[in-house]
């Protein structure tokens, strides 16, 4: 981020219950963070209000909330779980968080083993299609399983409009809509998530461009521009696609896309 600004925890201890082996599920052990919390508290310095920057002692007590409601094998699961709830519980727009376990079972001298977990909050635009069976139900589920995803939060949804297939392989007619979401995972995190979800709605990857029952592309990823063999964002040709463009317009009129230079709203 231009001009961070960062509020620092070093050294907040805690003493849970994680780790693979069955005495470490029960017996309470320190584990340690260290954490940067990037948000804009310039207003709160010229004002001197409390209000206006992150409460410190709520970030702690989210941490500890963390480690301490569940018990879990690895400790890398214990600080992706710090970030969210971090994210969830404060304004916060980049995080960097490391766990430390002093007392890991390694049968070594040593200080400390750790992790580091760093995730920024990007705003991202998805394009979301159904051809097959109750294709209402299908967004419907795939709008609540995104909602429900760690590190996800489903900010709106456009209206759903019915459009003809696009390709010369999908012979049903689709159901489609956009979604605005904001998310902490990387463009690759974010794909994971979205081939489970696919797969849970019954996606069967046999003939390219077929009429699928769920079908889910990044459209843009705040303003990075991909280009990887199985990942490109912008997504390629979303321009030329009215089933994109008009759910689109809907609810993002005035994002300006990365690559074209141009607002939504002036698509064609």
């Amino acid at each position: 981020m231009d001009g961070d600004n960062v509020i620092l925890i070093r050294g907040l201890e805690v003493n849970a219950c994680h780790g693979v082996y069955a005495e470490e599920k029960v017996a309470p052990q320190p584990f340690v963070f260290d954490a940067d919390l990037y948000a804009d508290f310039y207003s709160a310095a010229k004002t001197d209000d409390i209000n206006a920057t992150v409460n410190y002692a709520k970030a702690c007590d989210i941490l500890v909330g963390t480690a301490t409601e569940k018990t879990y094998n690895l400790i890398e699961t214990l600080a992706y779980s710090g970030v969210y709830a971090l994210f969830d519980g404060l304004k916060l727009q980049k995080i960097r968080l490391t766990v430390y376990k002093p007392q890991a079972p390694v049968g070594h001298k040593f200080g400390a083993v750790g992790v580091t977990v760093a995730a920024e909050k990007e705003r991202v635009f998805l394009s979301l299609g159904s051809s097959c069976g109750d294709r209402k139900n299908y967004l419907d589920k795939a709008l609540r399983l995104l909602s429900e995803t760690h590190g996800v939060r489903l900010k709106k949804n456009s209206s759903y409009v019915e459009t003809a297939p696009y390709g010369g392989v999908a012979k049903n007619y689709f159901l489609n809509c956009a979604a605005e979401i904001e998310t902490c995972l990387t463009p690759r995190q974010l794909l994971c998530e979205i081939h489970r979800i696919e797969n849970e709605c019954g996606r069967v990857r046999t003939v390219r461009w077929g009429d699928r029952t769920l079908d889910i592309d990044i459209i843009f990823f705040g303003r990075k521009t991909i280009e990887e063999d199985d990942l490109q964002i912008p997504h390629p040709e979303y321009f030329k696609r009215v089933f994109v463009i008009e759910p689109l317009k809907e609810i993002a009129p005035d994002f300006v896309c990365p690559v074209l230079h141009k607002k939504v709203k002036e698509l064609q």
